[in-house]
This record gives structure tokens, C-alpha cells and sequence, in this order.
């Protein structure tokens, strides 16, 4: 593990979606606080390599040190992306893009904050989903898309989030749990982390979603004790596009999504707005925002 020393803040963004011009712009209007903050970037930047690589480029150079977890747009091989890389192999050379730009993945040792808050031990996470989000009434993964289907909510990663070589998505997902177990358990005793993916560790945020067949996309029931397991902080988070803080075990669970246009223009409060994780803020509770839509045909999650 490496510690970086100083003040600052320990900040948080997920869902930046820049392909839409207005979310581009949000981005280049972000700037640190201090010249010691951090930024977390919990995936869902773009569906392009080369939109990744400008914002994390772009927010690289702005910040202290910047770290990355994969969302699953991150991971689509989408047709207008001339880099067609499947899979394992997109992810991986996504990971090689942020270590040229010295951006930290889940990849690499797990930094310790050291400003205010600190020391804590902050691990950018890669885990996926295995489907065990079922709807109500369900009890197989094939029962649950096919009630998905027939509500219309399916998440597009069923077309471009290839697994590669993996055979399905819910074995690239067993064995990023496991590798991923591995390292968390492995941290010294006497720290505390934040952990931040793309995904909610607990199932508990997806509760307020307007269509819950979408949370199948949303995560793992593997991972629902991680938060007292490996002294969890602060859960950090996106995907749902439900910027909000929750409570779950004592446990501070935060949203940071940005989200697509449309959404955003609705909240009052100012978008693209860096959510700070450490030092917490005073007051933090569970500030609620409207319920998600969790997905449609157009441009599901």
C-alpha cells in the first residue's frame, strides 16, 4: 500500500455519461478544492476509449491523485468505439490507459488517505453482477430476464458487455469476488476503508427504483457483508443515477452518480457536484432524491 500525506479532501464522482455535451461540459468545470485532493471516479465515464482517456486525462491533471473503478458503459464494446476489445481484454487495456496517465485501479496497491479523516485505506473495486438482485417472485436468473423482457427493462449490457474469455457475466463477476476477497482481507487490521465500485455493495439502494426488475444489473448478494467485514467507512457508489446517502449497519453509503441530462435538470441542487467523502460532512444523512428510473430500452444502465 502506498500513504500520501497531507490535507485536503477526499472527493467522489460516478456517471459522468460525457458523450452527452452537457455532461462533457460538467467536467471541464471540475476543479479541486485544495491542492491535495482527491478524486474518485466510480465508472460510467463514457462508452469510447477515447472519451475515457479524455476525462480521466483531463481530471488527472487537475488532481492530487485520481482513482478509477469500472462502470459497465466503461466496459460495453459499442459499435461506435473503433476500439472493439472484448471483455477482459477492454478492461485490461483500459487499466493500461490509467497507468500510463497514473490514474489507480483495481489493479493496483490500495492507497492510504492520510488528510483529514484518514488514515484510511481507499480500494477502487471491479466486482460486477451475478443476477442474485432477482425480481420478487423469482427464483432463477432465467425467470427474472424473462420478466424483464416482458416489462420492457433490460439492460443493455445483455448486448454489449461482452464477458470474454469468460463464458457469462456471472463467472467474470465469481472470480473478480474472489480475487478482490483476497486483497480486502489481506489489509492491515488497525485501518479502515472506503470502498468505492461502481456497483452498491448492499442491495438496499435499489429499493427505491421505479422499475426493481433493473436491479438484477445492480450487483451481488456476495458481497452484502463486505461493509462490516472489511470496516467500511464509506460505501462509495453510482450505476442507479440516485445521487443520495443512505444507512445500512452503521455504514455510510453514498451515491455519487451525475447521470444523463434529463435527469439532473430535475434536482435542485448544483449538477456535477463533487460529493465529499472525507473529511465527512457535517450533517450527513440520508439525503433522499427522487426514485431512479433504473433503466429502459434506450439507454439502460
Amino acid at each position: 500500500m502506498e500513504s500520501t500525506a497531507g490535507a485536503g479532501q477526499l472527493l467522489a464522482i460516478s456517471d459522468l455519461h460525457i458523450s452527452y455535451p452537457e455532461n462533457r461540459e460538467l467536467v471541464e468545470k471540475m476543479r479541486p478544492e485544495t491542492d491535495e485532493d482527491w478524486l474518485i471516479v466510480a465508472g460510467d465515464i463514457a462508452e469510447t476509449v477515447a472519451d475515457i482517456r479524455w476525462t480521466l486525462e483531463t481530471l488527472a491533471g487537475r488532481f492530487r491523485r485520481v482513482l478509477w473503478a469500472p462502470g459497465n458503459h466503461d466496459l460495453w464494446t459499442h459499435p461506435k468505439d473503433p476500439v472493439t476489445l472484448r471483455g477482459v481484454a477492454r478492461y485490461e487495456h483500459l487499466v493500461g490507459l490509467c497507468r500510463e496517465l497514473g490514474v489507480v485501479t483495481p489493479e493496483d496497491p490500495y492507497p492510504v488517505w492520510t488528510g483529514p479523516g484518514g488514515p484510511v485505506v481507499v480500494a477502487p473495486l471491479f466486482l460486477l453482477y451475478d443476477y442474485s438482485f432477482l425480481p420478487a417472485g423469482c427464483a432463477t436468473k432465467e425467470e427474472g430476464l424473462a420478466y424483464a423482457h416482458g416489462t420492457g427493462i433490460v439492460c443493455n449490457d445483455e448486448y454489449l458487455l461482452h464477458p470474454d474469455p469468460y463464458p457469462t457475466r456471472e463467472d467474470w463477476c465469481r472470480a473478480r469476488i474472489e480475487a478482490t476477497e483476497r486483497r480486502l482481507a489481506e489489509l492491515p487490521e488497525d485501518l479502515p476503508t472506503v470502498l468505492a465500485g461502481h456497483y452498491p455493495l448492499d442491495r438496499h439502494p435499489t429499493d427505491v427504483l421505479w422499475y426493481p426488475e433493473f436491479a438484477m444489473w445492480c450487483g451481488t448478494t456476495r458481497t452484502a457483508d463486505w461493509h462490516r467485514r472489511f470496516r467500511v467507512r464509506t460505501m462509495v457508489y453510482g450505476h442507479l443515477h440516485i445521487p443520495r446517502t443512505t444507512w445500512h449497519d452503521g455504514v455510510r453509503f453514498e451515491e455519487v452518480s451525475v447521470g444523463y441530462p434529463r435527469e439532473w435538470r430535475k434536482r435542485s441542487e448544483e449538477p456535477g457536484r463533487l460529493r465529499r467523502i472525507l473529511p465527512m460532512e457535517v450533517g450527513t444523512g440520508d439525503r433522499g432524491a427522487a426514485p431512479g428510473l433504473g433503466g429502459g430500452r434506450g439507454d439502460a444502465r
